[in-house]
């Protein structure tokens, strides 16, 4: 029963409690056990999975004793009583079923002869072997027999909420995301979902848009909705088909400024849609979080798929870029991961440009001092030697760098709004850096320049050590939070660097470097590019401190 859904679970426990046991089911026969201990043996003639487009599953079966054959379905009861006999009491319990927050599914049989089966049987054999449209023609002959059916109940399962949903969603809202909720319930069953997570507060004002078949009645809805403000926004997927086709733009400008969007009767397909249109219309990335094969789609469609493992399976999980076990891990993924994962990736991007903009700069320098002559600063095992062991492991430790802790984090969930704005990574910091990279490789190749005393060969380990030096100070300037890694990188930098310095004489005159005019100079234009840049940040954090200075 690992592959079932929750609801024929639930049915399945439910029926043995009252003493009528599944014992036995495989792909062509079904055993059960009644409370006198009879077992009853029936074959499986043709088996319909489900399909969100038809949102119905159906199967034949065979009585292997009275050889009575039928036909049963179940599905949405919107569904089903439209292709069944009317009964009076089939929407009025589905909708007090909805109102409590259960998932209805409706069932309906129909009993067949063995002519009606067998000419069934030619329809779908015809089918099969048709080349074109089979799909359809296969649908098609299903149909033929869900007519005249008979409803024979209608169940309802609480669909619980999981460990801190509640919390979740105010957390991520706080945060300033907009959450959307795409469902295939009910409308009174996502309703009442959506009230108990609170992703409707209970004071907060609900504009339900009813069924909308044409583009007057689109046109009316439009025109109620545009005098709503501040409301929470309930509609169907089918509305929402016929209002897109009409109103795209009108209808999702005025979606977006809703704090909460409950889209119902949802097929997957609708699901896709309405992810892409709201990539369209914001310009924003879009997280979908699913956890059923219906949500797949939607999952691939958005920028950030998140499947979560549960009870209706792990085609969600499988689909996704990131899975999880429960809901309430999304909170530690947004704020948390999310967060570090932006701020370290626009900090590793700008300083991947600053470490190879400077020492290019420096090499454009040289070149203009000389008449453009076509003569490397540095030889080939300084450039190998720069990009590598001297300053790769230091860059590339700001990965580890945190500003905030995760506690901290989670509980001001005000923090990851500042990253919405966008402005760790934006073409002013880049003209930022460029202009650091432009003034550090200035003074650092000017500097040597004018340090050296009549002696060429002297400028190549002043400018390379200050050069090294500055991407050092650079690094440290930049962390936030200091652990174990960043002390090791930078060591083990320096380490390299030191045994470079001792190897490579014909660059590194041993009486030269070991002597107090080498120190100087060295020290000298590395103070000298390091220190407004130290400067400016003590300023800034002086007059303009970041949100979260205060929390540590």
């Amino acid at each position: 029963m690992s592959n079932l859904t929750i609801n024929t679970v639930a049915l399945v426990k439910w029926i043995e409690s009252i003493g009528l046991r599944l014992i036995f089911r495989d792909q062509t026969k079904i055993q059960l056990q009644t409370p006198s201990g009879r077992v009853l043996t029936y074959n499986i003639l043709q088996l319909f999975p489900f399909s969100s487009e038809r949102k119905r599953m159906g199967i034949i079966v065979e009585n292997d004793e009275s050889k009575e054959i039928v036909f049963y379905v179940k599905g949405a009861d919107s569904v089903i009583g439209a292709m069944s006999e009317y009964t009076d009491w089939l929407d009025e319990e589905s909708g007090n079923m909805a109102r409590e927050g259960l998932r209805t599914l409706a069932y309906a049989l129909k009993p067949l002869t063995a002519r009606q089966y067998e000419e069934f049987q030619v329809k779908m054999a015809q089918a099969a072997l048709s080349i074109q449209d089979r799909v359809s023609r296969t649908r098609l002959a299903i149909e033929t027999l869900e007519q005249k059916m008979k409803i024979i109940g209608l169940t309802g399962v609480e669909d619980k909420l999981q460990m801190d949903v509640r919390p979740t969603l105010e957390s991520i809202r706080y945060a300033g995301v907009k959450v959307w909720m795409l469902t295939g319930d009910k409308l009174e069953t996502a309703l009442c979902i959506a009230k108990s997570s609170r992703l409707i507060s209970p004071n907060q004002k609900v504009f339900i848009v009813g069924d909308v078949g044409d583009r007057m009645q689109a046109h009316q809805q439009m025109n109620t909705f545009r005098r709503k403000s501040d409301c929470a926004l309930v509609i169907s997927g089918d509305s929402v088909s016929m209002i897109l086709k009409h109103y795209e733009s009108d209808f999702m400008n005025l979606a977006i400024q809703c704090p909460a969007v409950v889209v119902c009767r949802c097929t997957p397909t609708e699901k896709e849609q309405v992810v892409k249109l709201i990539q369209k219309h914001t310009g924003k990335r879009c997280a979908a979080v699913g956890d059923g094969g219906n949500d797949v789609s939607m999952i691939q469609a958005a920028n950030a798929g998140i499947g979560i493992e549960g009870k209706e399976g792990k085609q969600a999980a499988m689909a996704a870029d990131f899975s999880i076990t429960q809901f309430r891990f999304i909170g530690r993924l947004f704020l948390v991961h999310g967060r570090n994962s932006y701020k370290r990736s626009a900090a590793l991007a700008q300083f991947v440009m600053h470490r190879g903009m400077i020492i290019s700069m420096m090499q454009a320098i040289f070149s203009a001092c000389f008449y453009f002559t076509a003569v490397s600063l540095y030889h080939g095992f300084l450039i190998v030697g720069y990009a590598t062991l001297f300053t790769v492991l230091p860059v590339f430790s700001l990965v580890f760098d945190k500003d905030v802790r995760p506690d901290v984090a989670l509980m001001y969930p005000e923090l990851y709004k500042e990253l919405l704005k966008g402005r760790c990574l934006t073409l002013k910091t880049f003209l930022i850096w460029v202009l650091v990279s432009i003034y550090q490789a200035s003074i650092l190749m000017f500097g040597a320049l004018l340090l050296f005393n009549a002696q060429f060969l002297h400028i190549v380990p002043i400018s390379f050590t200050g050069l090294v030096l500055t991407e050092w100070i650079m690094v440290c300037l930049t962390i936030e939070t200091w652990i174990w890694v960043h002390a090791v990188a930078i060591l083990f930098s320096v380490a390299c660097y030191t045994a470079t310095v001792f190897i490579d004489t014909a660059t590194f005159t041993p009486d030269f470097v070991l002597s107090w005019e080498f120190v100087w100079k060295v020290v000298v234009i590395t103070v000298v590019s390091c220190l407004p840049i130290y400067a400016m940040k003590i300023l800034r954090k002086t007059f303009s401190p970041a949100a979260y200075s205060k929390l540590n």
